[in-house]
């Protein structure tokens, strides 16, 4: 068992609440729930005949993308500095 400190969020996510639970901070976890609230509803505005199970995972996808082009950006700019060294 885990000695982490857990703490608890109730979220509002595409008109749903939700209850996260980590070890990040609160306000952290209400910031990831806006964003993927935000990215839902942007979603949404461009595909208003998606249902709920497709906006969730097209949602999911455009989330991974995000996260994988920043990750590769960040793994260029590491080589980057590591050639200066």
């Amino acid at each position: 068992m885990s000695d982490e400190r857990k703490n608890k969020a109730i979220v509002d996510i595409y008109g749903q609440q939700f209850s996260v639970v980590g070890p990040e901070s609160i306000s952290h976890m209400r910031s990831v729930a806006s964003i993927v609230d935000e990215k839902m509803r942007e979603i949404s505005d461009k595909n208003p005949s998606l249902d709920l199970n497709k906006l969730a995972v097209l949602t999911a996808i455009n989330v991974v993308h995000d996260y994988l082009k920043l990750k590769e950006d960040y793994e260029a700019l590491e080589s980057l500095l590591e050639e200066k060294d």
